[in-house]
């Protein structure tokens, strides 16, 4: 009961850690997942039992349970091995081996989606293929960036906020990554080549630049005609002029793309200041998916360290011992780092759907490590020696653990063949996750124990 309570209060905390994120979404999943974890407290600790003393267990139960223990003490024997100092070393250098290829090939994760179209479809859904053909056919397409430019009262009449405006517009239209646009000069061009009997000519506005009095006077009345017909239901401009977004519509939202195209924004803003314009980043799906990568690169590390601390505080409370801790952390970091590495394998990107595996993964986890070195702790306070201290805790513990990581696994797997994209991405790395975090367990626990529990207290 008490390692059972330890690992539950660990998934809670490791849920808990979740709500740093400042994404209303993660902050939801975060504390649902707590509280559904912290109910296991009631139902597998005290109304588990109580079922149980209704239910007759059948006379071969234990002939049964012995011939399966009797079956793997082969296994159990061979994991029990890997205490010995040689055994051991040559495990641990395997797991650093291991998670120095993941540190690497996991520089090449994503954060952002990494494929076009809605990121919540499959590439090959109805949406996504009819969304590729209007990009590919059209000057438009479904992922848009507006930025906002704002001025005074009446702006829309003054020829240097417009030319400002449309020589943003013009560098922006021709950065890799943007399809087209549209913006307020944009149809004020039109409008004044409209008043000119369409001539190609009168596409244009007037400058400013060494004008004098009477013809910057004049300029505004060109432009007065030019905006006049422009209503602020086209979006271009509100009820005052004083704000004019600019419409880009961009050919995917892949990370790189994002992070292109709004590191070109910000370059321009910033070599060509103004102080009658300022130019804000960003709305539409693309501005929000930008604001979220941020968020999600921001919260990524501080949401590790947050994990990892109240599992670690957990596992010394519990044991008491920083041998402990150690063991029971060092798997959970092994599997994080080849996590990453997976999603940078699998094209997976860092995003609000995957950000929470990273701690649903170490939550549940530790579990293992939990129960295993909770009876580990036991054998050896008897006087066994480690190997024989671990070869007793499999054959109590082995098969739980077998089962509820393969049980957990199996569950989450499901999700893969799903027609949402985002889940069928969860469960592929919740699946990866719990059986990695099984196999790590029983394998890096023995390996570190022999090395780190001194002789005296064995």
């Amino acid at each position: 009961a008490g390692a059972g309570s330890a690992a539950v209060l660990a998934d809670v905390a490791g849920f808990l850690t979740l709500a740093l994120i400042a994404i209303a979404m993660i902050r939801e999943l975060a504390y649902t997942a707590a509280l559904g974890v912290g109910v296991i407290l009631i139902t597998n600790l005290v109304l588990l039992p109580i079922w149980l003393s209704y239910l007759r267990i059948p006379k071969n139960t234990m002939h049964q349970r012995e011939h399966i223990e009797h079956a793997h003490e082969g296994l159990w024997r061979s994991l029990g091995a890997l205490s010995r100092p040689r055994n051991a070393l040559t495990a641990i250098a395997l797991a650093v081996l291991l998670g120095t290829w993941g540190l690497h090939y996991s520089k090449n994760m994503v954060i952002g989606d990494t494929q076009a179209g809605a990121p919540e479809f499959h590439a090959d859904s109805r949406y996504n293929i009819d969304a590729a053909y209007i990009t590919s056919h059209f000057s438009i397409g479904t992922d848009i960036l507006n930025v906002i430019a704002e001025a005074g009262p009446s702006a829309c009449v003054e020829p240097d906020v417009v030319n400002y405006i449309d020589d943003f517009d013009w560098a922006i239209r021709n950065v890799e990554g943007v399809h087209s646009s549209i913006s307020l000069p944009q149809a004020m061009k039109i409008v004044a080549s409209g008043w000119n009997e369409g001539n190609i000519k009168w596409r244009a506005l007037p400058l400013s630049a060494g004008a004098t009095e009477d013809e910057k006077a004049r300029n505004r009345s060109l432009l007065t005609q030019a905006s006049r017909p422009i209503e602020t239901s086209t979006g271009l401009l509100n009820a005052d002029c004083s704000v004019m977004p600019i419409t880009f519509f961009l050919t995917d939202h892949k990370a790189e793309t994002i992070d292109h195209v709004t590191g070109a924004i910000n370059k321009w803003i910033s070599d060509n200041p103004s102080n009658v314009v300022k130019l804000r980043l960003a709305t539409g799906n693309i501005g929000v998916m930008a604001a979220t990568n941020d968020a999600v690169r921001a919260a990524e590390l501080p949401m590790l360290f947050a994990v990892y601390i109240a599992v670690a505080l957990f596992c010394l409370i519990t044991f008491r011992s920083f041998a402990a801790v150690i063991c029971c952390v060092l798997p959970l970091v092994l599997v994080s780092i080849l996590a990453n590495a997976m999603m940078a394998f699998l094209g997976i990107g860092l995003k609000v759907a995957t950000l929470p595996i990273a701690a649903l993964g170490v939550g549940i986890g530790v579990d293992y490590g939990i129960y295993i070195f909770s009876r580990l702790q036991v054998h050896l306070a008897s006087g066994h020696t480690i190997a024989d201290a671990f070869v007793t805790t499999l054959r109590e513990t082995g098969h739980a653990v077998l089962f509820t990581g393969l049980t957990l696994a199996a569950g989450v797997g499901t999700w893969i063949f799903s027609a949402l994209k985002f889940q069928a991405d969860m469960g592929m790395m919740l699946c990866f996750m719990f059986i990695l975090n099984m196999v790590a367990a029983i394998v890096l626990i023995p390996a570190l124990a022999g090395l780190l529990i001194r002789p005296s207290t064995r």
